[in-house]
């Protein structure tokens, strides 16, 4: 209690003033606030599986939580911070697939190769396909990238590629369920930090340029071209690695690797745990991916459910969850010395 002569103030305003950076704060309260979210995030994630133990199908759940985490990041990062609105994130998850079943199959790579070199193939032939499309913008580049999955399933199908209609079977597996688990949450946390400390660089500050005004950096000398596709390369490696890591989950690659869900859903979790912060995406994912599994028990009627809770999410939190709970967050005060 305030004795009169004491005033409140946010927490976090003599740490702002300092400092943005964690490593430059001596106070050990004051790192735990600042580190306080990133604890509970990267805690919660990896207890998980250890929760979940009992229960081997909410373990297969956190798995595919994992997949459109990392889609909805790679959405997130095109959409809000390079300005590139591409709905191929089932294409990226298809390509990746794909290329680990045939690395593993076909080559017999080992799964800690091939779900890396499947990532870095699936990424190239990604960016190779959207790079024409670069100069698009808005709504026409969003369709561009939606109709390659779409183009692949005809191809593959019509010509019977890599197994037609039945894929490629005999994948390896992973030795065992926790690594299973474990591998997935480990390249999750190392792709949403990782990608935010590159945008807190200097070619992170560039993508934001060119989302804000490209022909600004244009004049500037900087060569859009070549940071658009530097940033649809990331995404798509990132993309491509949830499907190889799918595909030795499921010890196949067919034909619903492209389904549409790997476009849809990702966009509807950054929509509800707000764009703009790469981890909005994993928290609308932590809330979307069981969601729709505890909606299965309503059969058919899950869609209506599910609609519903999506537009009462746009209607009154169109900002998204954790830029809302970041906004009260940094507004905590405590009493001062006047």
């Amino acid at each position: 209690m305030s004795d009169g002569r004491d005033r409140k103030e946010r927490i976090d305003r003599g740490i702002k003033v300092r400092s943005d950076g964690l490593y430059a704060v001596s106070s050990l309260r004051e790192m735990l606030y600042l580190s306080g979210p990133r604890i509970l995030l990267i805690a919660g994630l990896l207890l998980l599986p250890l929760l979940l133990d009992p229960f081997p199908y909410w373990r297969r759940v956190i798995n595919i939580l994992c997949v459109y985490a990392l889609l909805a990041i790679a959405f997130d990062f095109l959409a809000n911070c390079v300005g590139l609105v591409c709905l191929g994130g089932s294409m990226f998850i298809g390509l990746g697939g794909y290329f680990a079943a045939v690395l593993n199959v076909h080559l017999h790579l080992p799964v800690y190769l091939s779900i890396p070199a499947a990532a870095l193939a699936g990424a190239v032939v990604s960016t190779l396909l959207i790079l024409p499309c670069l100069s698009l913008r808005g709504v026409y580049f969003a369709i561009v990238t939606l109709m390659y999955p779409l183009l692949f399933t005809r191809v593959i199908e019509a010509f019977d590629l890599l197994g037609g209609s039945n894929g490629i079977t005999g994948l390896d597996s992973f030795p065992g369920s926790y690594l299973e688990n474990y591998s997935i949450l480990l390249i999750l946390l190392a792709v949403l930090f990782g990608l935010r400390r590159v945008l807190n660089e200097d070619i992170g500050l560039v993508m934001h340029a060119v989302k804000d005004n490209d022909q600004s950096v244009r004049a500037s000398g900087i060569d859009v071209v070549r940071i658009k596709a530097l940033a649809v390369f990331i995404a798509s490696f990132i993309g491509c690695l949830g499907g190889a890591y799918l595909a030795h989950v499921y010890m196949w690659a067919g034909l619903s690797l492209f389904a549409l869900d790997f476009s849809i859903i990702p966009i509807a979790a950054v929509t509800i745990g707000g764009g703009g912060v790469l981890y909005g995406a994993v928290v609308g994912c932590l809330i979307l991916v069981p969601l729709s599994e505890f909606l299965r028990f309503f059969g058919t009627f899950r869609i209506v459910l599910y609609c519903t809770v999506l537009t009462a999410f746009i209607v009154f939190k169109s900002e998204g969850l954790m830029p809302y709970c970041t906004r009260k967050y940094q507004q905590f005060e405590r009493w001062a010395d006047a």
